[in-house]
């Protein structure tokens, strides 16, 4: 293959050469900083491109420098002309900006992964990688970063305690599954919470009165499409 016509920059790459540029002050680093070698060193042990597809400069320490002016030129406070690295490396920059101990966790996350052999595709060539027709590629490793709305534990627990102190079973409110009778020793006591009001309005003060016990089938029907269903309308459906 020709020189430079390399794969396009990883998510997981991008992260690994904007966590340098960030520990340089969002500047970046020329081709004759060490840091600069030990990336490309690891960019290029890194399976995420198959062989074929890697140009004889593929992660060189050229292309990881200019990598690293496209990150520092992204930054909203550069002054001059920012090079066109390309809305993943805009994203990562994004990222880095608003969340950036989470950011700098998923480098180190990403290091760790990578000196553990957990990015081992377990396929040294494209060929290993086409199987029979039925087959499907899984397994590879990726990283995900998201926002979710806190939960506060208690608020299951002092339900059930609730149900129990009526005297009834820990069940399905809409379904009556009770996973103990269903599963054994295994399921007694398992049960799922679902905020009949949804976390995502905002903060505020949930009551017991807010929250049903549902089995994982009727939580997950409430849940498929929006408008999500209210549990009464889910209980008529069953009925």
């Amino acid at each position: 293959m020709q020189a430079g016509r390399n794969p396009k920059w990883d998510w997981h790459e991008i992260v690994l050469a904007c966590d340098v540029v960030v520990a340089n002050g969002w500047c970046e680093l020329r081709q004759g900083d060490p840091q600069v070698k030990d990336l490309s060193d690891l960019l290029r042990h890194l399976p995420l491109h198959h062989d074929v597809v890697r140009g004889s400069d593929f992660r060189s320490v050229g292309s990881v420098s200019r990598k690293t002016t496209d990150i520092a030129t992204a930054h909203p406070d550069y002054l001059g002309v920012s090079t066109k690295g390309g809305e993943e490396t805009k994203k990562v920059v994004r990222q880095f900006l608003d969340m950036p101990n989470d950011m700098k966790a998923a480098a180190r996350a990403i290091r760790e992964a990578a000196r553990a052999g957990l990015f081992d595709s377990s396929s040294g060539s494209l060929q290993a990688d086409v199987v029979a027709e039925e087959g499907y590629r899984e397994g590879d490793l990726s990283l995900y970063l998201h926002a979710r709305r806190d939960r506060d534990p208690r608020v299951k627990e002092r339900k059930i305690a609730e149900v129990r102190n009526h005297g009834h079973d820990i069940e399905c409110e809409i379904c009556g599954f009770h996973f103990g009778r269903r599963y054994g020793e295994r399921g007694v006591g398992f049960i799922e919470c679902h905020h009949v009001r949804p976390l995502s309005e905002g903060t505020r003060e949930t009551q017991i009165s807010d929250v049903v016990l549902l089995c994982s089938n009727c939580h997950r029907m409430i849940h498929r499409g929006t408008p999500w269903l209210d549990p009464g309308r889910l209980r008529a459906l069953l009925r």
